[in-house]
């Protein structure tokens, strides 16, 4: 279904057939998890719909062994799509109750992506720097503290806020230079927000 709408990268799409979805999601969505829409997982998120999650994970181009930073752990999904595909995974979730659900499920299942409870817009400095960021929900703007952690030649992918509109731009950060980005546009996309700083 996914190729059909252009996902090409047969390391995203090896991945995401080895991995369940409806492991992720409450039991009563079980017969139709595989259908490609988002589905709500509690706390006001949901799991995103298989073909945005193909679409980010194929605009990070991702080779085995680098080092991914996720911002929305969520459901996991997308985290053990990415460490299927051989990267060396740390995610943040901003949702303690969400957070300490999925960190006891991902230990669980045999995924064991480093998960934090924490800032997404802070990143994580301290593990930081990073070959590739990925944010998993709607952002207002590129956070700066993001781009700081990202490897010279790294990549962000990101759905920014779209003025006016209720939906987001996929970008794509490319880090040229230590002070110097290059910005791709890759479409619209809706997600939900990306819980606001602390403080």
């Amino acid at each position: 279904m996914i190729q059909s709408k252009g996902i090409h990268d047969e390391n995203v799409l090896a991945a995401m057939e080895k991995i369940p979805r409806h492991f992720f999601m409450d039991s009563s969505f079980t017969e139709i998890a595989y259908q490609d829409k988002p589905f709500p997982i509690g706390c006001g998120q949901t799991i995103s719909q298989p073909y945005t999650v193909a679409f980010q994970t194929q605009l990070l181009k991702i080779s085995k062994g680098m080092k991914v930073l996720e911002i929305g752990t969520g459901s996991g999904y997308q985290a053990c799509v990415l460490s299927e595909m051989g990267a060396k995974v740390f995610s943040i979730e901003r949702i303690r109750e969400l957070y300490t659900r999925t960190k006891q499920f991902l230990f669980d299942y045999g995924y064991q992506p480093k998960v934090f409870y924490g800032d997404g817009y802070l990143g994580l400095p301290s593990f930081a720097p990073f070959d590739r960021i990925l944010v998993t929900a709607g952002a207002p703007d590129i956070p700066e503290e993001l781009k700081k952690q990202l490897n010279t030649g790294g990549i962000i992918v990101i759905p920014v806020n779209s003025s006016g509109e209720d939906m987001q731009i996929m970008k794509r950060i490319i880090k040229v230079e230590p002070d110097s980005f290059q910005t791709e546009e890759h479409g619209y996309f809706r997600f939900v927000p990306l819980v606001e700083k602390k403080g």
